[in-house]
């Protein structure tokens, strides 16, 4: 994993890109459609199933021609992805109901509004024939993964994109009447979202070209569920790894619910069972500085600071690690419940750092003694991934790592 200093729009460029007009602004469920035949849409008496997204495959051969779209049903009990034989009696329109060609919305990528009948198939995806193609007039996308942030005005979320399958952190800011859906179909409050959770979000057009990105996005679907095993009921820390030796790694975090340590030294062995976040087995070369960890190990710890045991079970988790160093400095930039960081401690302020201590904010010495953040101590930070694009950027602090007390003289 790499080490990355993400930076973000100030508060004045967020509230002008929520205000852009989107295609998700789209997602509102509409009413079924007929189309008579002389380029007009009318309103249907009775709804039919139908699904909103990309086209993402294609096949035309001696059995027919299909589409398959994916993204996301009309209604939570319709398809988010489904394949469409194409029939001579298909209308393939635009919302003002012009013919459009299969082609073009396939090579555009265009977003449309499938519309099929309500005889499908139980496969995976499921099998219909298209009634009707509606080419929306604008795009979206939509990631699928993990929340790793809550922020005040939406989610973090890290996973992979629906459509090109590659990897991706995105910061995702709710649009105002946003729809937001639990698993069951109801809807939810965004502060019902937390960490960890798993969520399928749209959005775009607008994407900004920060590091990571960020758009605003009218619809998330969100699992709830938390899912504990035995093994989860154990003590442990939910930490980031800060040094690997000689089978041992060293993991610094927060205990969890069940009882640990926010500072210990595991011992790694054949015995330790070693998983990525879906339960997929991996080996020690996993187990890498700057990594985020759930370790769970045994109550039984050596009498030492920190305190030493075994590992039982080690989940590596995907999030990335964004880590600065260098000696906390007197400034009359920090104000109360920050502190400035002379990031490398150098002669430059280019690369120094605000950071922000909430009460979500673990402060440990790596020293032993008192963990007040006072000028002059050298520290490790581990911070979010977002942070203000002035100077010096300003951030939250997730872990703060006292490693020495000499002082500096301050700027």
């Amino acid at each position: 994993m790499k080490n990355k200093m993400y930076k973000v729009l100030t508060t004045a460029s967020i509230l002008a890109m929520v205000s852009i007009p989107m295609a998700v602004s789209a997602h509102d469920v509409p009413t079924a459609i007929n189309h008579n035949g002389q380029g007009i849409i009318q309103n249907a008496v009775k709804f039919v199933p139908g699904t909103m997204g990309q086209i993402t495959d294609f096949v035309n051969d001696k059995t027919g021609k299909y589409v398959t779209v994916t993204g996301r049903g009309l209604t939570t009990a319709d398809q988010s992805e489904i394949k469409l034989l194409i029939t001579k009696h298909t209308k393939i329109i635009d919302s003002k109901g012009k013919k459009v060609a299969l082609k073009t919305i396939i090579d555009e990528q265009k977003v449309v509004k499938a519309y099929y009948g309500p005889k499908i198939t139980k496969s995976i995806p499921a099998l219909g024939s298209a009634l009707t193609l509606v080419v929306q007039n604008e795009s979206f996308t939509a990631v699928d993964g993990k929340v790793t942030e809550v922020t005040d005005t939406g989610i973090v979320v890290t996973g992979k994109n629906i459509y090109t399958q590659f990897e991706d952190t995105i910061v995702l800011h709710f649009a105002k009447n946003a729809k937001i859906i639990g698993q069951d179909g109801k809807s939810i409050k965004a502060n019902e979202i937390k960490k960890g959770m798993s969520v399928k979000a749209f959005y775009g057009p607008a994407v900004t070209m920060s590091l990571p990105p960020q758009s605003t996005t009218n619809y998330v679907v969100v699992d709830t569920t938390v899912e504990e095993s035995v093994q989860e009921q154990a003590p442990g820390t939910d930490g980031i790894i800060t040094n690997v030796t000689n089978n041992k790694i060293t993991v610094m975090g927060s205990p969890m619910k069940n009882g640990g340590a926010d500072y210990v030294i595991l011992a790694v062995d054949k015995d330790t069972k070693i998983v990525n976040q879906d339960g997929n087995p991996l080996t020690l070369e996993a187990l890498k500085a700057d990594v985020r960890v759930d370790a769970y190990y045994s109550g039984v710890m050596a009498m030492s600071y920190p305190g030493q045991t075994h590992a039982d079970k080690i989940v590596v988790k995907a999030t990335e690690t964004n880590k600065i160093e260098g000696t906390i400095v007197a400034s009359d930039r920090a104000t109360k419940g920050q502190v400035y960081v002379n990031v490398g401690s150098d002669t430059t302020i280019n690369n120094d750092v605000i950071l922000n201590i909430t009460e979500d904010t673990k402060v440990i010495s790596a020293i032993g003694g008192g963990i007040k953040l006072e000028a002059g101590m050298k520290i490790i930070a581990y911070h979010s991934s977002i942070m203000t694009r002035s100077l010096p950027g300003i951030t939250n602090a997730e872990i703060v790592i006292v490693t020495s007390d000499k002082t500096v003289s301050p700027k």
